[in-house]
């Protein structure tokens, strides 16, 4: 399959960036207090975190308008979500509302037929194409048909540092792999870790290797991997990628224990804003956890952010970066009628109203849709959100994450052997031919 890739360079994109928080434990709703969902109600599973108060306000505000095509909206954790809805789908038993990235995991649902094909829906609501970025839009399409549709806001990984931590030792951010390497004792005899990181997880561990090998060997060598070649794993860039890793992993980079630290319960970010680590990279939806759990860290300018640093003799572009460009909706094909009915209706008039979209912003998200400029720049989070705004309008090149890029069983064993290479139980060389036995599964 092809690798997602965004050209974020013209005035067309003139509202893409930020960020949207996946994390925290599994809740549950029916709607708006007082109604009740009825038994052919369309179902929709969302994520816990920044993003979920504006969609349950949404779906909320749905329910009450049309209360003959509700919504049942449940809450679950970015982990168990994963495994829940593969699950789910894969018996045909998924919800209406299908919740994704996009990429080999939307692939998978398309070639199981389990997602309907809404090429004809956009084609028959121009309002709704005209709607998103066109960039962002054709990350939902697979062999030129639409299966999913945007629903949120772009998610570029940011590196994010402690200001006040910085200053205690006179540091500046870094720019070069270098620089970082060379921080590293000064903050470990400073008390400090240097790196957060939620190990428990694991994706968080993969945000290292996108970019290293981005900053190494360009985009192209992820695009090979996408794209299925043989050996493709086995690119220079990778196994450089993953020597950097485990040198950082033994010069004490990152903070003790970090395997049994959890994303999900955005431990490794408290790390990061009570000053017991310097700096931690990861999406630009933590922004949103930080400004509910940590506002005067935030408000007082004490968060600092930046891109992840070049590598001396990379061929990489240091504006490229990585993350994902959106969360996409995509219908089930295995509802009734009348929950698809619902689902395309909500898709149509429900999502990105003008208080959706004012709810995104002051959560400290930029939405996919066109047209937002002023009240981007009328936030009082701005310059947040216009650094990982410019951060993907002016990318050469924007990667989705790789475990959403490839298919699932390649996605889960790169996740597995790269928890390895941190915890350093297996080599570079041997996670490049564990990795070169998946391409084509």
């Amino acid at each position: 399959m092809q690798m997602v890739k965004l050209t974020l360079r013209s005035a067309a994109l003139a509202a893409t960036a930020a960020a949207v928080s996946i994390s925290l434990a599994a809740c549950g709703s029916s709607g708006p207090a007082g109604s009740a969902a009825s038994a052919d109600s369309a179902t929709m599973w969302g994520l816990t975190g920044g993003n979920q108060p504006v969609l349950q306000k949404s779906v909320d505000a749905w329910n009450k308008a049309h209360p003959e095509e509700s919504i049942k909206l449940d809450f679950f954790a970015n982990d168990a979500y994963k495994t829940k809805v593969r699950t789910a789908v894969g018996a045909g038993q998924g919800p209406t509302f299908i919740y994704g990235w996009g990429g080999g995991v939307l692939k998978s649902y398309v070639d199981a037929g389990q997602v309907a094909d809404l090429s004809d829906f956009v084609k028959d609501n121009p309002d709704v194409k005209s709607r998103y970025l066109p960039s962002v839009l054709k990350n939902g399409t697979i062999d030129g048909k639409t299966y999913a549709l945007p629903n949120n806001n772009v998610q570029p990984v940011v590196l994010y540092y402690n200001k006040e931590v910085f200053d205690k030792i006179g540091a500046q951010a870094p720019k070069t792999w270098d620089d970082l390497m060379a921080l590293v004792p000064k903050f470990k005899e400073a008390g400090v870790a240097p790196f957060s990181l939620g190990g428990q997880s694991k994706w968080p561990d993969l945000m290292w290797l996108e970019y290293l090998v981005e900053r190494i060997g360009g985009p192209e060598v992820f695009a090979n991997i996408a794209a299925n070649k043989p050996g493709a794993w086995s690119d220079p860039a990778v196994k450089e990628a993953l020597g950097k890793i485990q040198e950082l992993v033994d010069a004490g980079g990152f903070i003790n224990g970090f395997s049994s630290i959890a994303a999900d319960s955005n431990a490794d970010q408290a790390l990061l804003y009570t000053g017991k680590a310097a700096m931690i990279l990861q999406g630009g939806w933590i922004y949103q956890g930080l400004k509910k759990d940590a506002a005067d860290f935030v408000s007082s300018g004490k968060l600092g952010y930046t891109t992840f640093p070049t590598v001396e003799g990379g061929k990489g572009d240091p504006a490229n970066v990585v993350g994902n460009p959106s969360n996409f909706w995509s219908i089930s094909s295995k509802a009734t009628e009348a929950q698809k009915k619902a689902a395309l209706e909500y898709v149509k008039s429900g999502m990105f109203t003008d208080a959706d979209t004012e709810a995104l912003i002051d959560s400290g998200a930029v939405p996919v849709t066109t047209g937002i400029e002023a009240k981007l720049a009328a936030s009082p989070d701005k310059d947040f959100l216009s650094y990982v705004y410019g951060m993907a309008k002016n990318a050469p090149s924007f990667t989705l994450s790789w475990d959403q890029a490839l298919s699932p069983a390649q996605g889960d064993a790169m996740l597995a052997n790269l928890d390895q290479i941190f915890l350093k139980k297996i080599t570079p060389e041997q996670f490049v031919t564990t990795m070169n036995a998946t391409i084509g599964k």
